[in-house]
């Protein structure tokens, strides 16, 4: 039996829930094997009403693996996948994965520039690519073009009477049916791919130690850093939310896929999680309370990975539609603070749990999550998951724990944290210590290994759920015609966790307005990237090394608009 002296947080599991997990063989692809061959009718995923079952999608993945092991896709290959949730991701994920190639997920909305450099970093020669940013990768340089470009037309998805409505020529549905297809020239079809005859089932598998995914975070800069994770990093993950999570680990449980799936965090709590149940998937290409309401009608979410936005648009909406949550077992959300006035209207609404949780993408990405039951504690992140390990150390010398009770820097240890970064050996020495992962994040624990953030020592802005990176946004503020300088800091935001703000000092005698500095940033970044607000200052606070004072510049901004607002 595990020592909860040296594991205080054990204590306080919910019942049920394992101290550790075993050891996990095999790859990711046995996920869904084992669902179809337990499960063939079940439904696996739901698109705005079509359906496909286990034994559908089991198939549909090996033909699309066959598709492209004849485009020449080998094992430990990189295929880029540009997708927004649908069907095709789902499929493409698990078809790359049983040839052994490695997934590498991208943002479709980011801008060429961002997608540019991601596919220099990786090198990836076939992509699986929403048709809607197709003309985007066939625009790269010769340098790092795509050979074989796979384009994916989601619509073809949908039922036969939703694809009519967005023929229709009213301007509702043209809006529709532009945001969602594009025209294309010069690129293998999707159709093509899926039309192929099944892969060999002899064919080679993937081992648990193989790279599964390189998974793209910010970090502290705004360099392309690739985490590389394993099948067993992954495997793990999810078998560690299916034993977090005992209450709804029956078959046919549905899961509401509104985070993107190119994020860690809709990764493996959708794509990875739910097909480890044999759940439904409902998949949601954005986040559109109206759809999900509507979708909550006829398949309740029994699970609802989330971020605190999307939880409180949610219920504002099923309020004001007088459409019942209740049948919502559990909502989890990450990536920002969940406010404790947000728990209670929540749970009311649904008869459910509505917990924080906490992770990184280099840990797969899920670490720890507060208990489903009546001793979650809000306001702190919760609890380490089963066989994670956790230290709290002196940021200033990682081989010294602080007391107990003490801020100090977290480190962690478990099955799912990564092994390094994808080419990158200086920046993997640099975030280990003696085989433990310093995540950059101040915490504190209290005596029943409750763990709360402090601060952050990594200058990331989370807004909405995502994280950007200030030094990328200031790079290409940078590039202004009319700005000299510039800042970029994290805001306390009521809806939206942080507001990114840019303080901007400019050329002597030039002149810019903030709407013009915006646009400039909304031609360059992903909409989330840009600065929600601009302040014009004369200088930048500066250390003796010309270093730019981010704190100082917050401290500055924040005096500002207490100022104004007093």
């Amino acid at each position: 039996m595990s020592d909860t002296s040296t594991r205080p947080w054990l204590a306080n599991y919910a019942p049920d829930v394992p101290f550790d997990i075993p050891v996990q063989d095999g790859s990711l692809g046995d996920l869904v094997d084992i669902s179809a061959e337990r499960h063939p009718s079940l439904v696996a995923l739901e698109f705005f009403g079509a359906t496909t079952t286990y034994r559908q999608l089991h198939h549909a993945i090996q033909r699309v693996a066959e598709g492209l092991r004849r485009l020449g896709v080998q094992k430990g290959d990189p295929v880029a996948i540009v997708l927004p949730n649908c069907p095709e991701h789902i499929v493409a994920f698990y078809a790359v994965l049983r040839l052994g190639a490695v997934v590498v997920e991208h943002n479709p909305l980011y801008t060429p520039r961002e997608l540019r450099h991601q596919f220099e970093d990786h090198g990836a020669k076939v992509a699986i690519v929403w048709n809607k940013v197709v003309a985007t990768v066939q625009d790269f340089p010769e340098d790092i073009a795509v050979e074989s470009l796979i384009d994916v037309d989601i619509t073809r998805s949908m039922p036969l009477g939703t694809r009519l409505a967005l023929k229709l020529p009213i301007a509702k549905a043209r809006e529709s049916r532009d945001a969602l297809t594009a025209q294309t020239k010069d690129t293998i079809s999707w159709s093509s791919i899926s039309a192929s005859r099944t892969l060999d089932p002899a064919h080679p598998r993937p081992e648990s130690t193989d790279t599964a995914i390189i998974q793209y975070t910010s970090g502290t800069t705004g360099a392309p850093k690739g985490a590389v994770l394993t099948h067993a990093n992954l495997l793990a993950n999810a078998v560690q939310a299916r034993a977090w999570t005992p209450t709804i680990t029956h078959v046919g449980c549905t899961i509401y896929a509104v985070l993107p799936m190119f994020h860690a965090y809709g990764l493996t709590l959708c794509l990875t999680f739910a097909m480890s149940l044999g759940a439904r998937l409902v998949l949601f290409p954005k986040f559109d309370p109206d759809l999900v309401l509507k979708a909550a009608q006829k398949h309740p979410p029994t699970f609802l990975p989330a971020v605190p936005p999307i939880a409180e648009r949610l219920l504002a909406r099923a309020k004001d539609q007088g459409v019942s949550l209740r049948g919502l077992e559990i909502g989890i959300t990450g990536a920002m603070a969940l406010p404790h006035e947000l728990v209670v209207p929540f749970e009311e609404a649904t008869g459910g749990y509505l917990i924080e949780g906490y992770g990184l993408s280099e840990c797969s990405p899920v670490l720890m999550a507060n208990p489903v039951s009546d001793n979650r504690r809000p306001g702190t992140v919760g609890l380490p998951l089963p066989s994670t390990h956790v230290r709290i150390v002196d940021p200033e010398n990682p081989s010294q724990s602080v007391p107990p009770g003490e801020a100090g820097e977290l480190l962690v240890r478990g099955p799912q944290v990564f092994s390094g970064y994808y080419r990158k050996p200086e920046e993997t020495n640099a975030v280990f210590v003696d085989g433990w992962f310093r995540t950059g994040d101040i915490v504190s624990m209290d005596a029943d290994g409750f763990i709360r953030v402090v601060d952050r020592i990594k200058e990331l802005i989370i807004t909405g759920g995502f994280n950007v990176a200030p030094t990328e946004v200031e790079n290409t503020l940078r590039l202004h015609p009319a700005i000299a300088d510039v800042a970029v800091v994290g805001m306390p935001s009521a809806h939206s966790g942080e507001d990114v703000v840019a303080a901007v000092v400019l050329k002597e005698g030039e002149k810019a307005d903030r709407e013009s500095i915006r646009q400039f940033a909304r031609n360059n970044l992903t909409p989330y990237k840009v600065p929600r607000r601009i302040m014009f200052i004369d200088e930048l606070p500066i250390s003796l090394i010309g270093k730019v004072l981010r704190k100082q510049v917050r401290e500055q901004l924040l005096q500002k608009e207490s100022g104004r607002s007093s």
